[in-house]
This record gives structure tokens, C-alpha cells and sequence, in this order.
């Protein structure tokens, strides 16, 4: 396994600056924030890949900072119900794609996307019950008309520019947001190109075991995000975790995002690493800093130390005792 981190949360820095600092941090790769929600602070393919010269500058740090480059990432909703919304973030996509291609990249994360409840919508619509029935019809149309037929005309893009692994971020909000709606996305589609993006930290506040979702997922995991949740008993006592108030208002919070380690223990996040090489994922780990209560500075080098001392860096070599 190798260690990454999502750049986007050096945003604020310039780019080389930005690598130099993770790269001192101990990052082996950088995840590359390429448009959607997060932003391009540091990579807008469309721009450069119109500049040969700024390509080259670009692709010249990570040389000179010894970093590969684990993903492209572009966090958007392609079937967003307005359609100008869509076009935005389907334009990101698809330029990210190119810019992969150019780069030699064959990953990118991103979102399912969620369209919304009817064609009238203006508004995305995401379902979590299946009743009254209205909701039944809304996930009907949502799926075979907009979902399935987005992604299998996607893919074919995507593999006709050299991308292999679509790493959708299963994350509540979108169609897919757990194990079981990512695996009937990959299987509508048809295609293995579709994968996951295993972030545990949208799974934990649902209620997954991540170490029975990996079992679950195998294969289908393209790709991992680093980042941890706690669930505060207290309030999920009261409220449960369904929760819409503000990321910054922790005290209040059915559970809050952190730093690795900080939601959960070391044995936890041994038994993820060991049980993704057990079905055979020992690629990237990507850190993604969402921690309301930490620095960036502070969060990123915390989950720095605790995943140097869970991650498996090494090859495992033959089972000589055996």
C-alpha cells in the first residue's frame, strides 16, 4: 500500500508549495482535486491541457518532489436536476478524464450523482425510505432513467481515454451511498470500470461495519479514502444520525468527521488494512482532512503517524512456516 493524500486540503497554498509541504509530511502519492465540490485550486485540465508548457510545469513537481499521483479526483453531480448544473459538472468529468489520460492516470473519484425526483425537478432528491410510494417511483426513475443510462454512456468514454477505475465516493446524499447500491450501479452498467471509492467514514455514522463491507465489496473496491467518524451516544441517543445541522456545530452533532484514529481505535483500522489485503486491494490510501476540531496541519500529520503504524507497506513474501 501506498500513502496519499487528497490535496485539495492544501488548496489555499500554491501547488508546488502545497507538494513540498506534503511531501516532507511523508505523502509517497497526491490525490489531485480536478473540479465538482472541492474545487481546482491546484489542477484545471481544461487549462492545462490547452498549455504544453503548463502541463509540463505542472507534471514536473511531482518529479521534483518524488510524488506519484494516486487519482484524479472530481467530486460533482453529473445528473443534477438543472441541467446547467449538470453540464458544469459533467464538463469537470470529462476534462478530468482527459487529463488523466495525459498524465498516465487511470483512476478517478467522484460522486454517483443524484438527479431528482421526477423531470420537473430543479432539485436533487435523494430517497431513504420506501414509503409512501411516491418515494418507490422517485428511486424508479432516478435509476433507469437518469442513473444507469449517465454512467453506461460515461464508461465508454472513459475507456476509450485509458481510465480503468471509476471510484465512486459511496456518500449519503447520492444514489450510491452504501455497498449494495454501488454493486446494483456496477452491475446495471456492466461494466467492472465502475468500482468503489471506500471512504469508512460515511459508512460508520450509517451504521456499516467496514470490515464486513470490504468482504462484501472485494474486487469492486478502486480505491480508498482515509478518514475517520464519531458517533456521539449522546446525541444519537436522543436524535439518531440523521442530522442537517451544521458541520461546525460539533457539540450538538449526532457525529462529526475526524481525524484517523480519532473516531476509532487502532484495531479497527488494522483489521481494515489487513482485510483490504485479504481481497486483494494494496493500492493507495488517500487522507482526506475533515476534521472541524484539528488544524490541517495538526489532522493530516495525526493520521500520518496512526496509518504508518497500521497500513502494510512491504510486499508479504512467501509463507515460509507453512
Amino acid at each position: 500500500m501506498k500513502l496519499s493524500v487528497c490535496a485539495v486540503l492544501m488548496s489555499n497554498k500554491p501547488f508546488e508549495e502545497a507538494a513540498k509541504y506534503l511531501s516532507e509530511a511523508g505523502m509517497q502519492e497526491l490525490e489531485i482535486g480536478c473540479g465538482g465540490y472541492p474545487g481546482n485550486a491546484h489542477c484545471k485540465p481544461a487549462e492545462l491541457l490547452a498549455d504544453e508548457a503548463k502541463f509540463k510545469a505542472f507534471a514536473d513537481v511531482f518529479t521534483k518532489y518524488n510524488l506519484g499521483i494516486s487519482a484524479l479526483s472530481v467530486h460533482g453531480n453529473p445528473v443534477h436536476p438543472d441541467k446547467e448544473i449538470a453540464k458544469g459538472f459533467h464538463e469537470d468529468f470529462i476534462n478530468t478524464v482527459l487529463m488523466a489520460e495525459k498524465l498516465g492516470v487511470d483512476t478517478i473519484v467522484t460522486f454517483s450523482g443524484c438527479p431528482g425526483g421526477s423531470p420537473d425537478d430543479k432539485l436533487p432528491n435523494w430517497v431513504t425510505c420506501p414509503w409512501p410510494d411516491d418515494f418507490l417511483k422517485v428511486l424508479e426513475y432516478q435509476w433507469n432513467d437518469v442513473l444507469i443510462p449517465y454512467w453506461k454512456e460515461t464508461v465508454k468514454f472513459c475507456e476509450a481515454h485509458g481510465v480503468t477505475k471509476v471510484a465512486l465516493e459511496m456518500h449519503p446524499g447520492f444514489c450510491v451511498y452504501n455497498p449494495e447500491t454501488l454493486l446494483k450501479l456496477r452491475k446495471a452498467v456492466g461494466s467492472d470500470i465502475i468500482g468503489a471509492n471506500f471512504d469508512p467514514s460515511h459508512l460508520f455514522w450509517q451504521g456499516i461495519d467496514p470490515v464486513a463491507a470490504i468482504r462484501y465489496l472485494g474486487k469492486a473496491i478502486h480505491y480508498f479514502h482515509a478518514k475517520d467518524t464519531k458517533v456521539d451516544e449522546i446525541n444519537t441517543a436522543i436524535n439518531g444520525v440523521l442530522d442537517t445541522k451544521h458541520y461546525g456545530d460539533e457539540i450538538y452533532r449526532s457525529w462529526v468527521f475526524r481525524s484517523v484514529g480519532y473516531g476509532h481505535a487502532h484495531q479497527m483500522w488494522k483489521d481494515i488494512f489487513s482485510n483490504l489485503r485479504m481481497v486483494g486491494y494494496d493500492g493507495s490510501v488517500s487522507i482526506e482532512h475533515e476534521d472541524s476540531l484539528m488544524s490541517v496541519n495538526e489532522g493530516l500529520l495525526k493520521a500520518v503517524a496512526m496509518l504508518k503504524d497500521c497500513m502494510m507497506f512491504e510486499a508479504t513474501g512467501e509463507i515460509w512456516w507453512a
